[in-house]
């Protein structure tokens, strides 16, 4: 799904992007499959590894100061880390997103279909349960969604390889105990390249369920 996106390249020697909590590109991440497999059935996020090989690093600078940190494998899994600072040392959200669906619109009212579906309080799709919006709570009938760029590199000379303008927002629905399942929906407009629709399930973790 991401790789139309997201170009390989052969790795430099040197890096010129951030590590975050020892993660970067060219890193293999170890996961604690306990952080998800413990919820069982209940559960439709699909990653049924405990291995993540980065093959391309991603940096989003977002409006209110803070940094999304996103490290992709060859097969669209997605590690990403929130935080206060472009260097990731002060880390304030942990997520491991797989892709669940992709398509492309076939035209403005697609676009336009697609965004409705963003802006609601909650997101349906086949084969899925009912996600409520986590991004500003639930109780507004609209909310406009996140939008931004995303410099995306498959080598490490810190130059950006392609820009992506995202649209998207966050939905989450509650697991038995205290587990919780997250639904990203996003549009993605590359810089030369077709729009698509992208959908991704994801689990946060703590600081202890991943090394690298």
């Amino acid at each position: 799904m991401f790789n139309r996106f997201f170009g390989r390249k052969g790795e430099a020697p040197d890096s010129a992007l951030p590590a975050i909590r020892n993660i970067t590109l060219g890193r293999t991440v170890m996961l604690d499959t306990l952080a998800w497999r413990r919820f069982g059935d209940a559960l439709r996020f699909p990653l049924d590894r405990d291995t993540l090989i980065i093959t391309a690093q991603g940096l989003v600078e977002l409006s209110d100061g803070g940094f999304v940190h996103r490290f992709y494998t060859d097969d669209d899994m997605m590690f990403q880390a929130v935080s206060n600072d472009r260097e990731g040392q002060d880390v304030t959200d942990i997520t491991v997103f797989a892709p669940w669906d992709s398509a492309y619109p076939g035209g403005r009212s697609d676009r336009d279909a697609w965004l409705r579906r963003l802006r609601a309080p909650s997101f349906t799709a086949e084969g899925l349960p009912e996600y409520r919006r986590l991004w500003f709570g639930d109780e507004a009938a609209e909310q406009a969604p996140v939008t931004f760029w995303e410099d995306v590199h498959d080598d490490r000379d810190g130059v950006p390889d392609r820009r992506i303008f995202q649209t998207c927002m966050l939905f989450a629905r509650d697991l038995p105990g205290d587990g919780r399942e997250l639904l990203l929906a996003l549009e993605m407009e590359p810089q030369g390249g077709d729009v698509s629709f992208e959908i991704m399930l994801g689990v946060p973790l703590e600081l202890g369920e991943f090394k690298a």
